[in-house]
């Protein structure tokens, strides 16, 4: 009897030290992304540092980019900081780059998914609409260098030789649109790329939260005598309205990180402006991957510095972005709990 007892109290013990042991271990799992995400931050603040003390507040306002004499003997001190000799390092060029491409892309590529997503889940009979469906998810999951080399071969030049002219004819009053196209990879080049690459994640997440409203309401409105277009509009809209922005805001962070699709596409201009929608561009991510070869040339790592700096911008944007975009969702999900719960939970 008493060993029996001491057993049951050892196995007792056993589970409690497993259970234990499992919650501590679930505990660190929760807080890596945290530390991760304060890891890499604190990395790249630090990997700043010098590049402010060199640049200050020039680093945002100044055109130029240039990794100064690599040639020198000797690299120069400026504001305490070591330098090759007419090193200059400016980020606006690639702020608008980014603004410009990811902003159109999203303005593009938002009205087509939500008009892929109606059709997939309410506006197209089953055999079609499931169809439909299987293909927006596939294009979520082609590799965006696919996406860049399409660009490159066939929207560079089909924008060059026809688009562009045609855009240029019909909307030349409008400053931005009026201009030669001068090259096949350009500005509307890479928005285009970017518009095929944003609208499957938008249009597939709208289409999941429009597939999630109850039947039974849907059934019910009908029954009530309303047209298929009040029952889409009264019904299925506003329980679908939080996942449109959810996916949106996530379209909008695929476009601002886009690297390799955008290298190949935009032109990779640098030290100068976009003139016109046809003009050559760079963006902040397509920067970095496209100048790391140079910059490890500079012997006093200034040029790494630089390009680390433009991540810590690049990732300030995307953080703030994501946090504005729970924002929204939350307040909106608050009286919409369909598409609401959907988009909070993917955010």
């Amino acid at each position: 009897m008493i060993r029996s007892e001491q057993g049951r109290l050892t196995s007792r013990g056993l589970r409690s030290l497993v259970e234990t042991g499992v919650q501590t271990g679930l505990g660190i799992l929760a807080l890596a992304p945290f530390v991760v995400l304060v890891g890499l931050v604190g990395y790249l603040i630090w990997v700043s540092i010098p590049v402010f003390r060199y640049m200050r507040w020039g680093f945002f306002s100044h055109i130029a980019w240039n990794l100064g004499n690599l040639y020198a003997y000797h690299p120069v001190l400026v504001h305490g900081v070591r330098v090759m000799p007419g090193a200059e390092f400016g980020a606006f060029a690639f702020l608008l780059g980014t603004g410009l491409t990811s902003l159109m892309a999203i303005c593009l590529a938002v009205p087509i998914a939500f008009l892929l997503a109606s059709a997939a889940s309410f506006g197209v009979s089953w055999p079609w609409r499931n169809i439909l469906a299987i293909l927006v998810e596939m294009m979520a999951g082609v590799p965006s260098v696919v996406f860049g080399l399409f660009g490159f071969i066939v929207l560079g030049p089909a924008i060059a030789t026809q688009v562009g002219p045609w855009l240029n004819h019909w909307l030349s009053p409008i400053p931005f649109f009026s201009g030669p196209v001068t090259s096949e990879t350009n500005l509307l080049t890479a928005t285009v790329t970017l518009t095929l690459m944003v609208i499957p994640i938008v249009a597939t997440t709208t289409r999941v939260a429009m597939a999630r409203v109850p039947r039974d309401w849907v059934d019910s409105a009908r029954a009530l005598g309303w047209t298929e277009h009040e029952v889409f509009w009264h019904v299925i809209w506003p329980h679908s309205r939080a996942a449109l922005t959810g996916g949106t805001i996530l379209g909008l962070g695929r476009a601002l990180g886009e690297t390799m699709a955008v290298l190949m596409v935009s032109g990779n201009a640098l030290n100068v402006l976009p003139k016109n929608i046809y003009s050559g561009v760079s963006t902040m991510a397509a920067t970095i991957a496209g100048q790391l070869d140079a910059a490890l040339t500079d012997p006093t790592r200034m040029a790494v510095h630089a390009l680390g700096t433009l991540g810590l911008i690049l990732m300030a944007i995307s953080l703030a972005v994501n946090l504005i975009a729970r924002v929204v969702v939350v307040s909106d999900g608050q009286t919409d709990h369909a598409g609401g719960g959907l988009a909070h939970g993917i955010l």
